[in-house]
């Protein structure tokens, strides 16, 4: 059969996207070009936000006369609710597949799955389960694979990405810094640090990245790391959630919010001393309206919001989950007042996007090209900010050295350096 997937959520899903498309193709079938061409239609979709319920509606209804299946992170309350409308892939190990890549110079490589904070308003652990760290031998065997093939940008994935947790086959591993890891024949304790670090040293030109991370697993080695990883690009999302200590305690996050500008502080200097010449971009999340949040409580994290300056915010306005702590509480913020509570966020956020975007104009960047359109090249810098700029005979997958020579609270413009 042609088959054509469609993927709704986080990029861990986009990544089981291409692990699923690989299985399609072990079984014999071809990739479709568009949906209406497919004979099967798989919706890798997920219950975090209802948004993407409501699209998986949408799409379902789209191609009701087509054979459908459907994965992902999907509650079982809303499997009941499109039972009668498509089939469900069995859950399987994706960790074990090598994915259909979808970029020839974008990789995302999952490094663990599952959960094991259980924040009140999330579902990831009812879906995904418990926390599962994959063999560091499997990440480092599949990052070399893709630095020998060229690949400019490598996302190392997972829930609680910072919280990874293996160990390392120290005796019947190849590895290019063999010298440096010991002859012993037991298993070395892994941590995320001690993987960057592994990493880091695999030979080719590629940038490395993380998402996502929670504050309560940043540790001080982390963010060393992440600073001195010649590899590691400037930016770290580090969700916040909420800028009020009560709200947090509410939301079971576990820190307060003195210690997540503890954080950022750190992460601040530490990229500022081994990374001088480009300044670190912090992007976090953060929830609106959750229940029982006051507009004084509201006010807090606006506060700190424009505190942090923030280069990033992804907003989201809180709506229940079936079967999560925070479903059992009163849902008692109107929709207008979460509304307005997100629009007042994003003017905030503005604000302080566009004064640290500003501070680029005039300075030289290396730009990994995403896409080509209308005459113009589109990409990313190191530290993770957009920018368009004349395409000439760039093609995507290039980098490019540009200079910048304007910006707006969101991306950069600039012209290329010859």
């Amino acid at each position: 059969m042609k088959y054509f997937i469609i993927t709704f959520g986080c990029q861990m899903n986009i990544s089981d996207s291409e692990r699923i498309a690989s299985i399609l193709e072990e079984a014999g079938h071809k990739q479709a070009d568009n949906p209406e061409s497919a004979d099967l239609i798989v919706i890798n979709s997920c219950s975090v936000r209802q948004s993407a319920i409501d699209r998986t509606f949408g799409a379902l209804n789209k191609f009701k006369n087509k054979k459908i299946v459907l994965a992902g992170c999907i509650l079982e309350s809303d499997k009941k609710k499109f039972k009668d409308k498509a089939q469900f892939w069995n859950p399987a190990d994706y960790f074990e597949k090598l994915p259909r890549r979808e970029s020839q110079f974008t990789a995302y490589v999952p490094i663990m799955t599952g959960c094991n904070n259980f924040c009140s308003y999330c579902v990831v652990p009812y879906t995904r389960g418990r926390e599962k760290s994959r063999p560091a031998k499997e990440i480092i065997t599949e990052v070399e694979s893709l630095a020998k093939r060229g690949f400019k940008e490598i996302f190392l994935l997972g829930q609680n990405v910072n919280s990874y947790a293996s160990k390392f086959p120290i005796s019947n591993f190849q590895f290019p810094i063999k010298s440096q890891i010991s002859n012993s024949k037991k298993e070395k304790d892994l941590n995320f640090a001690g993987l960057i670090k592994l990493i880091n040293q695999i030979p080719g030109e590629f940038w490395l990245n993380f998402i996502s991370s929670h504050p309560k697993d940043m540790s001080d080695e982390l963010i060393e790391t992440a600073a001195k990883s010649s590899k590691m690009i400037s930016y770290i999302h580090l969700p916040v959630q909420a800028g009020d200590n009560k709200i947090l305690k509410a939301m079971n996050r576990r820190y307060a919010v003195a210690h997540y500008k503890k954080l950022v502080k750190k992460i601040r200097q530490a990229f500022t001393k081994y990374k001088p010449q480009i300044p670190v971009t912090i992007s976090t999340d953060i929830i609106v309206g959750f229940p029982g949040e006051t507009k004084k409580q509201f006010q807090n994290t606006l506060k700190l919001a424009r505190e942090m300056k923030f280069d990033m915010i992804y907003i989201a306005q809180y709506s229940p989950r079936k079967g999560t702590a925070a479903a059992k509480m009163k849902d008692d913020v109107p929709q207008f007042e979460k509304k307005r509570r997100a629009v007042a966020l994003d003017k905030a956020l503005k604000k302080t996007a566009f004064a640290n975007n500003k501070k680029y104009i005039g300075k030289e960047a290396e730009v990994l090209v995403d896409k080509i359109s209308n005459g113009f090249a589109f990409g990313k810098t190191q530290t993770f900010k957009n920018v368009k700029f004349p395409a000439g005979n760039f093609k995507p997958g290039d980098l490019a050295k540009v200079k910048i020579i304007g910006a707006k609270a969101f991306n950069l413009r600039g012209e290329t350096i010859k």
